[in-house]
């Protein structure tokens, strides 16, 4: 009567030894390391800069335990602290300002285990340590930066359409164009309604005010949001953070939580930098170039570096004028050009258009340099020939390039810059011993209150409360190893949650073990009372789950933060209680007493 098929142990063994698995990583530990990442967008990272930072900490006398590139940084792993903080001075004096050099953890996960995607619990910054920021986005700038665009557009339609105007001002919300008479009003409202269809254009006597609708309004401070968000989630690459929270906090604030990260400067650093990109015209004049490299720069000029192949720099003289700002560039793809060679493609949009097409009629023959300015400082990222003038606002860079620079240019020219300032609101920092102190504390309230259920269960129930205890540790095992493999960040609610879990799932053999009592004091055989123990309590405990897990939904869906975690480990909990509570205690009870004729049951 209770006895299991085959397959039903078969998955048993198989679901236990795949959570072993996944949850092993979380015994390792991590160990120190630094992460070298570039600061300058221009500036690769790759192989090559792996050996030059080798070279450098065994010039200085300094083990690392491993070094690898993974893509986007150099990592170097050391054996303890001291060492790492000698090999991090090292490296940022000898790399220089163009590389950033962060302190990092990271796991010390066998490579046999990482091939098959296990890894170790993402933890949050009250259990890891590391700095809290809540950012709060400039709104007004925004506004102010979006209206400075409109004037603009603005100005080079009426010139554009050769309508004569008067003073064009950008006010408080609005733009306010003075025009002459009501004729050349009119005129300027039809050229206008064309090109700023998402504005709001009103008519007082001679003066058009062109305004954002609410709605308008609304969705460009959304945008500026998430534009910034999209940026910060960028940078934040430099710290070598391994799991960062970045998100939406009401209208206009963001949360940024970085666990590891002890340098607050740094990391204020990263977060606040600007990156914008220009169009400037090239000096090809050699006179000027070499009164410019002889310290000598001719007024309206700068002399910059441009980055070539293989990270060769040679100089270049541009002017400071910026003809086009990459707020006009809406993508840029690496592809082919017409003889199959690599070229960069971009998309400008109606504004960049207009001004692109003037540009390149004025100056075929001569050179543009696309410039990316960040942290003050710009660096020409490629500066190609104008054949033709082109227009359309679909533009194609090529030239000496190969696939690999195409695909690094057209990034570049990506490279988003924040679309409005930040101010930090709140600032907090957590010590890692803190962090590790947390983990204790949690870890032992976890511990503690399993033993004293399983001594509880042991002692009432006897052998089934032995099974319960059985069930009650794969749970927890299946419970760790889930929250391993989805990568849910664990923090100090979640240990809550785990501590809930348990004691869920314990409630679900109680009604078992409780139920199978009433059984045989009904005069059931032991094996009828197994039967129908398991079979009726199934029912209640499912209908008390699904409930509950009604509730950890809600809270998924609406909370966030903290409250979020918790439900997280809450929901996923409730999923291995019902399996290992039911499915699993069941086996162990079928191998105890199942196929066999007994008289008592030990419950």
């Amino acid at each position: 009567m209770n006895r299991y098929p085959i397959w039903k142990y078969l998955l048993i063994i198989l679901s236990v030894a795949l959570a072993t698995l996944y949850t092993l990583p979380n015994l390792f530990g991590e160990s120190p390391a630094v992460q070298i990442a570039s600061v300058r967008a221009t500036v690769k990272v790759d192989t090559a800069l792996q050996h030059t930072a080798a070279d450098i900490l065994k010039n200085a006398g300094i083990k690392t335990e491993d070094a690898f590139f993974d893509g986007n940084s150099v990592k170097f792993r050391f054996k303890d602290t001291e060492v790492q903080l000698k090999a991090k001075e090292a490296l940022q004096t000898k790399l220089g300002d163009d590389y950033s050099v962060a302190l990092n953890l990271l796991s010390d996960t066998p490579s046999w285990l990482t091939k098959i995607g296990a890894k170790p619990m993402s933890l949050g910054l009250d259990l890891r340590g590391g700095v809290h920021f809540l950012l709060e986005v400039d709104m007004k700038a925004a506004v102010d930066k979006a209206l400075e665009k409109t004037a603009g557009d603005v100005r080079r339609e009426l010139k554009d359409k050769k309508i004569r105007y008067g003073r064009i001002a950008s006010t408080r919300d609005s733009v306010e164009v003075q025009l002459r008479d009501e004729a050349t009003t009119q005129e300027a409202v039809k050229a206008l309604r064309k090109v700023l269809q998402q504005r709001q254009i009103d008519v007082v006597d001679n003066k058009i005010v062109i305004s954002y609708s609410a709605a308008a309004l609304q969705q460009l401070k959304n945008d500026a949001v998430k534009q910034n968000i999209t940026t910060l989630n960028n940078r934040v690459n430099e710290l070598g953070v391994a799991e960062p929270i970045i998100q939406q906090q009401g209208e206009g604030r963001i949360v940024v939580q970085l666990p590891g990260v002890q340098d607050t400067s740094k990391a204020k650093d990263i977060l606040g930098r600007t990156a914008t990109l220009e169009v400037r015209m090239v000096e090809d004049d050699q006179a000027k170039m070499s009164e410019a490299l002889n310290g000598n720069v001719p007024a309206g000029y700068e002399l910059l570096n441009e980055r070539g192949p293989n990270g060769r720099v040679s100089p270049i003289l541009v002017k400071k004028d910026v003809e086009l700002t990459g707020d006009n560039i809406n993508d840029a793809q690496a592809g082919f050009d017409d003889q199959n060679s690599a070229a960069v493609h971009l998309s400008l949009d109606s504004t960049g258009a207009a001004i692109f097409k003037t540009l390149t009629k004025e100056s075929i023959g001569k050179r543009m340099a696309m410039v990316l300015v960040e942290k003050g400082k710009g660096e020409v990222v490629t500066a190609p020939v104008i054949r033709s003038e082109i227009g359309g606002g679909r533009v194609q860079i090529s030239g000496s390039m190969g696939v690999a620079e195409a695909n690094d240019t057209a990034l570049l020219l990506r490279a988003g810059s924040l679309a409005a300032p930040m101010n930090i609101v709140e600032e907090r920092t957590i010590g890692p011993s803190l962090g590790k102190d947390n983990i204790a504390r949690g870890f032992h309230s976890t511990l503690y209150g399993f033993l004293a259920i399983s001594v509880f269960m042991m002692i009432y129930y006897r052998v089934f409360g032995v099974v319960s205890t059985v069930g009650l540790a794969t749970n927890l095992l299946f419970l760790l190893a889930l929250l391993s493999l989805l990568g849910v960040t664990l923090t100090l609610p979640g240990i809550a949650a785990i501590a809930l879990a348990l004691g869920m799932a314990i409630d679900a053999n109680v009604l078992i073990n409780e139920r199978v009592r009433e059984e045989l004091r009904a005069g059931m055989t032991p094996q009828a009372a197994i039967q129908n123990g398991y079979g009726h309590a199934f029912a209640t405990i499912l209908d008390s789950n699904v409930t509950t897990l009604i509730a950890g939904l809600a809270l998924l869906i609406f909370g966030s933060g903290a409250v979020r975690g918790f439900a997280w480990v809450h929901c996923i909990g409730i999923l291995t209680s019902m399996y290992s509570a039911v499915f699993v205690s069941r086996g162990i009870i079928n191998l105890i007493y199942g196929g066999r004729r007994v008289t008592t049951l030990s419950v």
